[in-house]
């Protein structure tokens, strides 16, 4: 996923912040990576990153994300992708639905 942030007024496009899939699939293009994969060796190839899983910027560690799919080894980039959305999506919203979420969401920065 990704989010426009606000438009300054000017002529330029503006850019989009990753997050969730799409942040993750941005890690992936910089690496040289072939399927079939464990976990172990994915975390080894790019340094355990943190992904964005939300547009205000939170993170998750790819080796956390991992931990919470409970699959060890991805015979395809579309099985990890698929692996790894729902646990995206779940911390997107507890994080929105937090205390600290809903009053970021009131506060104008």
């Amino acid at each position: 996923m990704g989010v426009r942030p606000p438009q300054q007024g000017d002529d330029e496009e503006p850019a989009t912040v990753a997050f969730g899939i799409a942040a993750l699939d941005e890690h992936l293009g910089r690496a040289d990576i072939t399927f079939p994969m464990t976990d172990q060796e994915l975390i080894s190839a790019l340094g355990d990153p943190d992904i964005p899983y939300d547009g205000k910027n939170n993170t998750i560690s790819l080796s956390r994300a991992l931990e919470n799919t409970h699959v060890s080894r991805f015979e395809t980039r579309q099985d990890l992708m698929n692996a790894l959305h729902p646990v995206f999506e779940a911390k997107r919203e507890r994080a929105n639905n937090s205390i600290v979420g809903q009053l970021r969401s009131l506060l104008p920065f």
